[in-house]
């Protein structure tokens, strides 16, 4: 056995393999260390069934197959107790590229850690909407690297990390987590919104060492293929929301936020930035608008200023304004495309958001609520009258069809 075969057994013992391992398993273990499977897959020595290989020892032998079934103790039973792998799933974890994503921030950082392969445990922090999970993602996507995002909850517990058993076709099958599916394939497993986890998040403790994690339920030792790694999104840093903008966030235990290595401060992006982004989005959308464009990040950029200092206390997030954009491909109409984004917000809030908008752009005006109303009333109008057409035309080829039909 040469240098790579024997890489290629230590790595797939590594990952909590003992028995059995499947093809696209075995497969994605030789992809993360750049060696050849082949030299398994072609002998039959160490062939089970189709797609299903035994693991060779390290010195080419393989296990016997009576070491490798597990019989019930209860004599009474004859019948062989075995827990039957979950069928793995083939399809390829690395996300799609999006063509309106642009490098900002600690894009280049979060690149530096995924490149090098190290483990490296990153928290990313910063208010909604400024692109920390699309980062993440889209470096993932450049560079070719599996993701595995797990959205948290208050209710995601150990089953929804690591795995839990089901039933498929009457046996008992084990269904591996995010979290083992991103280890034994030397993934990015993406902790989406982590501070509205509840302290059941702790048993990631020995995931975020790297060293490894022993699930109980299996009774097996599951150790990270190299490449994995753990980056954890958030709006706050951990320490709860003190003005109340994030309601469902929770204070962190701190010796889990102690081991993640670095935490990175993510701003929203520049005006020069957002533009790109922005004429981006109408361009794909068959609507470019630079004049409009060059409005909108203005406007946003105003209000966030004035966020920091404390005289709003809303903000116009980047993804607020690809909303606008998107809304203004379907309704061509600036302002409406505004207003009915910022509805969300209180009126007072509102109305001083669409009031600045129409300072900074000279060609539109603020609709007034009796313009609204005058505009509703034409509508329901005109509604009635084309109804009416539709039922008098409706009632007249009627008539004709009752005269041309013989008795």
């Amino acid at each position: 056995m040469n240098v790579n075969q024997k890489a290629l057994v230590q790595a797939v013992i590594d990952a909590g393999y003992e028995d059995e391992i499947s093809r696209p398993e075995l497969k994605a273990i030789g992809r993360q260390l750049g060696v050849s499977t082949a030299w398994v897959q072609k002998n039959e020595t160490y062939k089970v069934a189709r797609g299903v290989y035994r693991i060779p020892q390290l010195d080419g032998s393989v296990k016997s197959a009576l070491a490798q079934t597990v019989v019930n103790e209860n004599p009474e039973e004859k019948k062989e107790s075995k827990v039957i792998p979950f069928p793995v799933q083939t399809e390829s974890f690395i996300p799609d590229k999006d063509s309106h994503f642009v490098r900002f921030g600690h894009c280049k950082d979060v690149e530096s850690i995924v490149k090098s392969r190290i483990f490296y445990p990153t928290f990313v922090t910063g208010l909604s909407g400024n692109g920390k999970t699309f980062m993440v993602e889209q470096v993932c996507a450049r560079l070719n690297r599996e993701m595995f995002r797990v959205n948290v909850t208050i209710e995601t517990d150990e089953d929804d990390l690591l795995g839990h058993y089901l039933l498929k076709d009457g046996e008992t099958v084990w269904q591996d987590g995010p979290v083992i599916q991103a280890m034994k394939r030397g993934a990015i497993l993406l902790l989406d919104e982590v501070d509205l986890a509840s302290n059941k998040i702790m048993c990631l403790q020995p995931v975020l060492e790297g060293k490894g994690i022993f699930i109980k339920k299996i009774n097996k030792w599951i150790r990270p293929i190299r490449g994995f790694n753990v980056f954890a999104t958030a709006n706050t840093k951990g320490k709860g929301s003190d003005d109340g903008r994030f309601i469902g966030t929770n204070i962190l235990n701190e010796a889990f936020l102690e081991r993640f290595a670095i935490t990175m401060e993510q701003e929203y992006p520049s005006v020069g930035v957002e533009k790109k982004i922005l004429n981006s989005v109408l361009a794909s959308l068959g609507c470019e608008n630079t004049e409009f464009v060059e409005k909108l990040t203005s406007w946003a950029d105003i209000i966030r200023k004035t966020f920091y200092d404390g005289g709003v206390d809303e903000i116009i997030a980047t993804r607020r304004l690809v909303h606008i954009c998107n809304a203004y491909a379907i309704f061509k109409d600036k302002m409406k495309s505004i207003q009915m984004c910022v509805n969300r917000f209180d009126e007072e809030t509102k109305s001083a958001f669409l009031d600045l908008y129409s300072k900074v752009d000279a060609d539109v005006t603020v609709p007034s609520e009796s313009t609204e109303d005058e505009s509703t009333e034409e509508t329901a109008v005109r509604e009635q009258n084309e109804y009416a057409t539709e039922a008098s035309s409706s009632v007249e080829t009627s008539s004709e069809e009752d005269q041309e039909t013989p008795f």
